[in-house]
């Protein structure tokens, strides 16, 4: 009796001390939270367009995919590209450096409203086009005005600037890159921009570019993405489609999408 009793009391204080809830609780491993990557060329052909999107239908200052510019690679504030290819030209900035040249983004993501604001002050003549001239009396006529000002500006909906893949370095003269640094500065570009992705769409017009916008030298695609929505361009524009600004009913009767989003240097497609 005496050695059952003596048992109990060594055991009791073991039972009563213990936790039952312990047998069933598991440690949670604690977890690091991993960086957002950025996104690589292969990345970004796995990202899904839309129509919207194409036609330039969004904020990029508020949209995920976007980043603002830092002046030291561009001529002001207020600048937005693509995440992606914001990090390419950076590389592609930064190894022109090495080489003595300075490259300086001038114009960047343009969006529909951005766009139609251009557009229209040149409809209505508040800016003037090429020489000085008033487009708005010098071509009564819609579809010769709208010609006109697609010389060099895109109808909203229809500009590669939406795509945030577009960039304008530089100098907007043609003349500028004929000669002394300018020439250099082109030289470099069209020796090894297509190691970053970038690509002049707008080339000389000619047998293999007889429609479009006029060359601009300073005018450079980032392929990785831009091939993707210029082929789903191709696949789902209709000229229909483009509205929403004076001299829009000039679209159908041009074939803007055929002879200006598609009319491309055909070695950007």
């Amino acid at each position: 009796m005496y050695k059952i009793t003596f048992l109990l009391l060594f055991l009791f204080p073991i039972f009563s001390c213990s936790n039952p809830e312990q047998k069933t609780i598991k440690e949670v491993p604690k977890t690091t939270a991993q960086p957002v990557s950025q996104n690589t060329a292969t990345e970004t052909q796995n990202i899904e367009f839309d129509l919207n999107y194409i036609m330039g239908k969004f904020d990029p200052a508020k949209h995920p995919d976007f980043t603002k510019i830092d002046t030291k690679y561009a001529d002001r504030e207020g600048l937005f590209l693509r995440k992606d290819v914001y990090e390419s030209f950076k590389k592609m900035w930064t190894a022109a450096k090495a080489d003595g040249i300075n490259l300086t983004i001038k114009s960047a993501t343009r969006n529909f409203d951005y766009q139609k604001r251009i557009w229209e002050r040149k409809w209505t003549g508040k800016t003037k086009i090429e020489s000085g001239k008033d487009a708005s009396k010098i071509y009564p006529f819609g579809k010769d005005r709208a010609l006109a000002i697609l010389k060099y500006s895109s109808m909203p909906s229809t500009s590669r600037h939406h795509w945030g893949t577009d960039i304008d370095l530089n100098n907007f003269e043609n003349d500028y890159f004929e000669k002394g640094q300018g020439l250099k500065e082109y030289e470099w570009l069209t020796t090894n921009a297509r190691n970053y992705g970038f690509c002049q769409v707008y080339s000389k017009k000619g047998d293999d570019r007889p429609e479009g916008y006029e060359l601009e030298n300073w005018h450079w695609s980032y392929l990785p993405v831009s091939q993707k929505l210029t082929n789903l361009a191709k696949e789902q524009m209709k000229d229909e489609m483009i509205e929403g600004f004076e001299g829009a009913e000039g679209a159908i009767a041009i074939g803007v999408v055929e002879k200006y989003i598609l009319g491309i240097n055909p070695v950007c497609k």
